[in-house]
């Protein structure tokens, strides 16, 4: 159960995107700091190198020197695409290692073979981003992989995520070599996979396929947003899967999934699926991203569908000694004020709160919300902390926010903006 509030925090757009051949279009996930306070992330369009399509962009925001000036923005890549033996279309942001290089993922182009409606569009890629070694040079792309064809991934789909030595994990939402009835148009029923770092400097990262989804019972589609425990053990969600829902026309609810390493040395990682939604049971359905831990272990997340009254849940997993996950629906959307279907996961404060992102809201282009923890087991709070107005503001959040050390909170929205190509906007209490 939980429990309503209202906070206006105050908003402002930072950076409206433009879109046509000189800047980005549509921002693919959200952002991410540097040290210094720059903002970074992606755009699945804009940047003019893919007729009759866009390929994409990377973008920075540099903070102004002076309080309340305009942040500058910086186009550091632009997609090439297939033909380039480039990516095409990010699909999700980027992250950022100690050095300041930037990873991401392109959900297609590359080198590979994969073919949709009968033209080759590649399997997708996994790129680096370097900084110049002198302010205002260029930055450097590096493809890290281009998956060769559909057995290695498809479509790579979400964040990445870094493991203490190095590796990199991901997720593609087909592809992985299981599974034949997820789709009409790409093969598999997808992949996580990892990625290790040449042993020599100028070598090939080298990748390996973890786990391939096989649909139904076993989950299908798997988000990217991956996270690791301290036993190097993986968590994440599939958006179907699982539980057969009828009114999913038999491809499933979603699950949550934990991938455990292997034991000894050539052995396969070991996939338990820890819940299966079930909206028959009040249950949430269709997870849209990855899962959080809290402080105590529990694995956090948002499902954009099902729940009390159909239009998504907050909901929490709970272990226990004998290896079973036990849920708690924290919230249910009631598609009322704060409308609901979550488009993407959640961010953790320090106190312990949830913070999100939903669709609709009072002026129906989404809200950006908080779910306060509550006192000795009392009801969680849902706040509606700022609800999006649309053009010349943001619509349409569809990536969980970050923190800054101030506590001010920030974000992308896909669309609004002064040039309905979406924004990236601060929330500050």
């Amino acid at each position: 159960m939980a429990v309503h509030a209202s906070a206006e925090w105050k908003e402002k757009v930072l950076y409206s995107f433009q879109g046509g051949t000189n800047d980005g279009a549509s921002p693919a996930g959200g952002v991410v700091f540097d040290a210094a306070g720059n903002l970074y992330g992606a755009t699945d369009q804009g940047g003019g190198q893919c007729p009759p399509a866009q390929c994409g962009t990377v973008f920075q925001l540099e903070p102004p020197a002076n309080k309340g000036d305009p942040w500058t923005e910086t186009v550091l890549h632009v997609f090439k695409g297939n033909a380039s033996g480039d990516g095409n279309t990010p699909v999700g942001s980027v992250i950022i290692d100690s050095s300041g290089n930037l990873y991401g993922t392109t959900g297609y182009g590359g080198s590979g073979n994969c073919v949709l409606l009968g033209t080759k569009v590649g399997c997708g890629t996994v790129y680096e981003l370097s900084p110049p070694k002198q302010k205002g040079g260029a930055w450097t792309e590096a493809v890290l992989y281009s998956f060769p064809t559909p057995k290695q991934g498809y479509l790579p789909n979400g964040d990445l995520v870094f493991d203490s030595a190095g590796n990199l994990y991901g997720a593609t939402m087909f592809g992985g070599g299981h599974g034949t009835t997820c789709n009409a148009f790409y093969q598999y029923c997808g992949a996580v996979f990892e990625l290790s770092p040449p042993k020599k400097k100028g070598g090939k990262w080298t990748e390996k396929v973890l786990h391939g989804f096989k649909g139904p019972s076993d989950g299908a589609n798997p988000n990217g947003g991956l996270v690791l425990d301290s036993k190097g053990t993986i968590y994440g969600t599939t958006s179907t899967g699982g539980f057969n829902c009828p009114h999913h026309s038999g491809e499933g609810c979603g699950t949550v999934f934990k991938l455990a390493p292997a034991i000894n040395k050539g052995q396969s990682w070991s996939e338990t699926v820890i819940h299966r939604f079930n909206p028959g049971q009040s249950d949430g359905a269709s997870p849209p991203a990855g899962v959080v831990f809290d402080a105590k272990g529990r694995l956090c997340g948002t499902t954009q569908t099902g729940g009390r009254a159909g239009y998504g849940t907050v909901f929490r997993l709970a272990p226990s000694a004998n290896g079973i996950w036990t849920e708690t629906l924290l919230y249910s959307f009631t598609g009322q004020q704060d409308i609901g279907s979550p488009q993407a996961g959640l961010t953790l404060s320090s106190k312990g709160g949830l913070y999100g992102t939903t669709l609709g809201g009072p002026n129906a282009s989404g809200i950006v919300f908080g779910l306060a923890r509550p006192v000795h087991g009392g009801t969680w709070v849902f706040t509606d902390l700022y609800s999006l107005k649309g053009a010349p503001d943001g619509h349409y959040p569809a990536a969980r926010p970050v923190f800054d050390a101030s506590g001010n909170l920030y974000g992308t929205t896909q669309g609004g903006g002064s040039a309905g190509n979406g924004t990236v906007f601060e929330v500050s209490p």
